[in-house]
């Protein structure tokens, strides 16, 4: 699990049928104080979450196990 604070959102005009009506958003990994900690990352909005919030994320490999992630890569959940 990663610390994410969600820094913008993107969209996708090509995407699994399974991924239709939700927000991508890009979120930047942060160390427990907050500071940035890694390199940004488009992750699939499950709860509704806006840009400034603060919240955990699973890796590619993590998410796999995943229902909405089935089948295909990505970058995190």
């Amino acid at each position: 699990m990663l610390i994410t604070k969600v820094i913008g959102t993107t969209v996708s005009t090509v995407k699994d049928g399974r991924l239709t009506g939700r927000k991508l958003m890009i979120v930047r990994p942060t160390d427990e104080a907050g500071a940035p900690a890694g390199k940004p990352v488009v992750a699939v909005d499950t709860v509704d979450a806006g840009v400034g919030a603060l919240g955990l994320a699973r890796s590619a490999a993590a998410a796999r196990p995943a229902d909405l992630h089935q089948g295909r890569s990505g970058g995190a959940v």
